[in-house]
């Protein structure tokens, strides 16, 4: 069972990631500070949930929250910071436009750059733990979910209506049949062999 909270007095924004293992697209964050009193059964880290679950989440969250944010870094950015720095940065930017300025982060994982003077906590696998965390990885998620079949639709050869820009074997096929895209991240090792593959963007 997730915890409500890691501390029943301070204002505590749980924040999470996603897409940081893709080949394309931005990576996304979300902030979301909850009640202390909030609960909800089918509330849990955003993997073990199928993407129905989350969509039946995602609007129970934003209405019941204090307040949510979700942001992005983009290829283009993820390629000149890396994508542990990028990863660090929309989490900024996700608290960065909370309406409710928190006392504590929680943060999924086990590194983070400090953001202003607030006290954080990083908690390995806490999507599975916080809830606050546990929604942050619901938004973040669904958010780049949709973002990424927007892309879809400009570029149906690599499959992101399915894979979401994962390393899947038909997503790499398709990098080696078409080049890349302004939307791959080309500091990432795109293709088992470089060498073979065309770094001329798609069309």
């Amino acid at each position: 069972m997730l915890k409500k909270y890691f501390d029943k007095i301070l204002v505590e924004a749980g924040c999470d990631e996603a897409g940081r293992g893709c080949l394309a697209g931005p990576v996304f964050a979300s902030a979301v500070i909850l009640p202390k009193k909030f609960k909800h059964s089918l509330l849990n880290d955003s993997k073990k949930l199928n993407d129905k679950q989350r969509r039946e989440l995602r609007p129970i969250i934003e209405s019941s929250a204090i307040a949510w944010a979700v942001a992005q870094v983009s290829a283009e950015e993820i390629d000149q910071v890396n994508i542990l720095n990028a990863s660090f940065l929309a989490m900024h930017r996700a608290l960065d436009q909370l309406g409710v300025i928190p006392e504590s982060l929680l943060i999924d994982g086990n590194r983070f750059k400090k953001y202003k003077e607030i006290p954080h906590h990083c908690i390995i696998e806490g999507d599975g733990k916080y809830m606050s965390i546990a929604a942050a990885s619901i938004l973040a998620k669904t958010y780049r979910d949709d973002y990424m079949l927007e892309l879809h639709h400009s570029f149906p050869h690599y499959d992101w209506m399915n894979n979401k820009a994962y390393a899947t074997k038909s997503h790499r096929s398709a990098i080696l049949e078409h080049g890349i895209t302004e939307h791959h991240r080309k500091s990432f090792t795109l293709v088992p062999d470089q060498l073979e593959l065309d770094l001329g963007l798609s069309e």
